[in-house]
């Protein structure tokens, strides 16, 4: 398909599963500190994520993967995906989060995957990005750092933040590795997000062993709010958008969205935190979004 076609409706419905995961993941920190507020631990968090997903997805999962819980993935490629996007990947947020500014993680793994992942694509599998696509990622680096200047400047010295950021752009590598595997595996987006869901959940168990449990001591209501939307919202749905946008896209296009992760965070902080974005960082969203507009005009090899 010629990536020069905007008018295709599957074109279409890879940018709009690109963007709603975006959005998705960019107000996934506002409720993640909401959390905190309510007393739940990062624990609590994950397992809430993984067991209201599977439960969700279950009764469709039985009906769908055969064999069951893998489909065609088979067991190596799931437990593969798994473990790239399971629980491991909420134990290194978790732990960069403990070393730096929980900022740092909405500006610089976004920022990062689909830098991480054009790199990749070059690097392993021999890929050539086109001059544009270049000149968009360049863009959108600049605008990352444009954005985050003033958060990393104006942040304590906090003894430890690198391993933090290292944490960090582990992360965006873990997500290009994930968006390339599936593409080149020509995985099904449903039967992905099912697959490395329900396998999460026998892992639970040892994740509580090493994380602190609050559940039994904080309201009902902030366990319904974070299983609904960390579990249904962002552990099913956010994973299948993304899934389903490197499917149509590709993955080094399905990750030019993702930019948009810290802008969503910044405005849904004003809307429901009252925090307001400064002017840096209102050009920093602007260039972010510029790269991200000419990296998607570009074609997809060079």
């Amino acid at each position: 398909m010629s990536p020069t076609a905007p008018a295709s409706p599957r074109l279409a419905i890879g940018f709009a599963c690109g963007i709603l995961s975006a959005v998705i993941w960019g107000v996934q920190s506002v409720i993640s500190r909401q959390s905190v507020a309510d007393g739940l631990s990062a624990g609590d968090v994950t397992i809430l994520r993984f067991l209201a997903a599977s439960l969700v997805l279950l009764p469709f999962a039985l009906k769908r993967l055969k064999p069951f819980p893998v489909g065609k993935l088979g067991w190596k490629r799931a437990l593969i995906l798994t473990a790239i996007v399971g629980p491991s990947y909420s134990l290194i947020l978790v732990g960069g989060a403990h070393f730096a500014p929980a900022l740092h993680s909405s500006v610089i793994s976004p920022g990062l995957i689909p830098v991480a992942t054009a790199l990749l694509a070059v690097l392993v599998l021999g890929e050539r990005i086109s001059p544009l696509r270049v000149i968009g990622l360049s863009i959108i680096v600049a605008g990352v750092v444009v954005f985050s200047f003033e958060a990393m400047a104006n942040t304590p010295t906090r003894e430890g933040a690198w391993i933090g950021d290292l944490l960090f752009v582990l992360i965006a590598v873990l997500w290009s590795i994930f968006g390339l595997l599936a593409r080149r595996w020509g995985a099904d987006a449903v039967e992905v997000t099912m697959a490395t869901c329900l396998l999460s959940v026998p892992l639970l168990p040892l994740l509580a062993l090493v994380q602190p449990v609050n559940l039994l001591q904080v309201p009902l209501s902030a366990i319904a709010l974070q299983a609904l939307y960390q579990g249904v919202i962002v552990g099913a749905v956010a994973l299948f958008l993304y899934t389903q946008a490197v499917a149509i896209l590709g993955a080094g296009r399905a990750a030019l969205f993702l930019p948009l992760v810290p802008v969503v965070t910044a405005l849904s902080g004003a809307a429901f935190l009252g925090e307001r974005a400064s002017a840096l960082e209102i050009a920093g969203m602007a260039l972010a979004i510029l790269g991200m507009v000419v990296a998607l005009k570009a074609p997809s090899h060079a």
